[in-house]
């Protein structure tokens, strides 16, 4: 059984290419030193002034707060320079209106908007289709009505709703008021004969 070890000359080139390896490793992941970051070269010409837009549109170079109370005789005159101009109205003057100028046409023809602004008519709700035939009175108790929708019969007081869908507004001697909940339409129902 061999080892390996015969060829020595390639084993010991093998072990110092091993090491180099483990040692740049090692610095790449645990730096011995910090290290200062590198100065950055300054340059011999001035920086550019920071420049701000005004109100009127006007580039303006930024100025740095002073703590000197004398008058800046530059600002005031960049101050002066600036003009109003405003939409037409006076400030001034309560009450007065800028004059809008009114469209001449809509940039549309007549034969277009003709069929566009008419909008669909709106469909009457439907009917409510109950029939009051009667109600009931006892003493001590809220009136109770009897209504009819083909074969179903329904009982209901007034704030009650009939049929998930109908609510009953008001009772009357001869009519009640009844709300399609669904639809927000309102209708009287009179009392019917028989």
């Amino acid at each position: 059984m061999k080892l390996g070890i015969e060829n020595r000359k390639q084993l010991i080139w093998l072990g110092v290419l091993g090491a180099i390896a483990l040692v740049s490793v090692g610095r790449e992941f645990w730096p011995s030193s910090p290290t200062a970051p590198p100065a950055a070269p300054t340059s011999a010409a001035p920086a550019k002034p920071a420049m701000r837009r005004t109100a009127s549109g006007k580039m303006v170079a930024v100025v740095a707060p002073r703590l000197d109370p004398t008058l800046d005789l530059n600002l005031l005159r960049q101050s002066e320079e600036i003009k109003y101009a405003g939409n037409g109205r006076n400030i001034f003057v309560a009450g007065s209106v800028a004059q809008i100028e009114v469209p001449k046409k809509n940039g549309t023809t007549e034969t277009q908007t003709a069929g566009i602004n008419t909008p669909p008519p709106i469909a009457p709700p439907p009917p409510i289709n109950l029939k009051f035939f009667g109600f009931a009175n006892r003493p001590g108790e809220t009136k109770k009505i009897f209504l009819s929708q083909g074969e179903d019969i329904f009982i209901a007081s007034e704030g009650d709703i009939v049929d998930r869908r109908y609510r009953v507004l008001h009772i009357s001697p001869n009519a009640v008021d009844v709300e399609d909940v669904l639809n927000n339409n309102r209708q009287s129902l009179p009392l019917t004969q028989g």
